[in-house]
């Protein structure tokens, strides 16, 4: 049986709010087709990096970042209704390039067995 930290439980519930809250309630057209990834809380929990993705051009990715920022005071107001925790945390968004890196790493394989 695997123990998972408090701050481990705590993001991964704050995560589904916030995916909730971007599919349902969140009308911004700049976060319409924002993935988030995963989210890491601080321990003491009172500040919690959002990491997203999403495809697009580098102007579609600041747009998003632009567009979560101005609902993080939404996205915060909602997770002190829903998630009951002493103190709100802190957000910060960020762009979660794993899926670019993964892709290039796959197109370089695919292009090392051509040759």
């Amino acid at each position: 049986m695997t123990s998972y930290k408090r701050s481990d439980r705590v993001g991964d519930l704050v995560r589904k709010e916030i995916a909730t809250m971007l599919l349902y309630e969140i009308k911004d057209p700049r976060v319409g087709f924002v993935t988030i990834t995963s989210v890491s809380m601080s321990v003491d929990l009172r500040q919690a990096k959002i990491y997203f993705s999403m495809h697009g051009s580098d102007e579609d990715r600041k747009a998003a970042i632009e567009g979560l920022q101005s609902a993080s005071s939404y996205i915060k107001r909602m997770l002190g209704k829903r998630v009951r925790l002493k103190y709100i945390p802190k957000i910060l968004f960020k762009f979660d390039d794993s899926l670019d890196y993964g892709n290039r790493i796959e197109r370089l394989i695919e292009e090392t067995r051509q040759k």
